[in-house]
């Protein structure tokens, strides 16, 4: 990275929220467990692990809004949403709704808002019912579009299933990106598993700007709709991979392309309806 990339990325840091009591880092109504639950994982957090983070001013403040990030591993819920948290917003996460029947985790699932997925069934649908729900009380819905972590080789976003971007176009919400980088080394592969935490790792995280996605939601409702969004997935991914490039130094992702889940090869982004 550059020297004046070096500045502009320091010019972002807002790492300082870090030693503000909840009370005056989140002024957002949220449960009592969730508090409690939030004022636990940001002393787990300081305790496992270093942390930077970037831009948190860019993240409304208020009002509902879709947050998209990307997927490294079983880490990023804590990290993620520690910084969400004292950026000032809750976040309501998407999650496998297997994971609701886990004891104790599936009760703080309940009683902090979180929202089912029940993937691969008759029920798939309800999660964005909940999500549009939570939305109109203004709530920070938060997803991983990836669905699970990524199966790229090298660590960047790979392909995304189309859930955000729909629910995004079709109410009008705003999309906010938000990345991450360094979770995958304390909890390295696609399962749960002890961390690694010798020698001690680093954590970034970063806020992008919206994914502007205006043009597309002229589609909705028309034959083109499903088109719009493909397009406005592969935005969403496009954006979240230019903030993991920015926290990984500069770093280029592989030319080739995306990383497809199910063809297990690289396939170029289609950012853009082609009718």
């Amino acid at each position: 990275m550059s020297g004046k990339a070096v500045a502009a990325l320091a010019s972002l840091d807002s790492s300082d929220r870090q030693r503000l009591p909840l009370s005056e880092a989140n002024h957002e109504p949220a449960e009592p467990v969730y508090r409690g639950l939030g004022r636990f994982a940001h002393g787990l957090a300081r305790l496992l692990f270093t942390r930077t983070w970037y831009a948190s001013g860019r993240l409304p403040s208020t009002g509902g809004i879709v947050i998209v990030s990307n997927h490294l591993s079983y880490m990023d819920a804590i990290i993620l949403g520690e910084y969400l948290i004292w950026s000032g917003r809750w976040p309501r996460f998407l999650g496998k709704a297997e994971l609701w029947k886990v004891p104790v985790v599936g009760w703080l699932a309940r009683s902090t808002g979180q929202i089912p997925v029940f993937r691969r069934t008759t029920r798939a649908g309800e999660a964005l019912v909940a999500a549009q729900h939570a939305l109109e009380q203004g709530r920070a819905v938060t997803i991983f579009p990836e669905g699970t972590e990524t199966r790229d080789p090298d660590w960047w976003p790979m392909s995304a299933q189309p859930g955000a971007a729909r629910l995004a176009l079709q109410g009008g919400w705003p999309l906010i990106p938000v990345a991450t980088w360094g979770g995958h080394e304390i909890m390295p592969g696609h399962k749960a598993t002890w961390p690694r935490l010798v020698p001690r790792k680093h954590c970034s995280v970063i806020t992008g700007e919206p994914v502007d996605v205006d043009d597309l939601r002229t589609h909705v409702g028309t034959p083109f709709e499903d088109e719009a969004v493909r397009a406005a997935t592969d935005r969403i991914q496009d954006a979240l991979t230019e903030l993991v490039a920015t926290l990984r130094g500069g770093e280029q992702p592989p030319a080739a392309g995306r990383w497809q889940y199910k063809t297990s090869q690289r396939v170029p982004s289609r950012p853009d309806i082609t009718h």
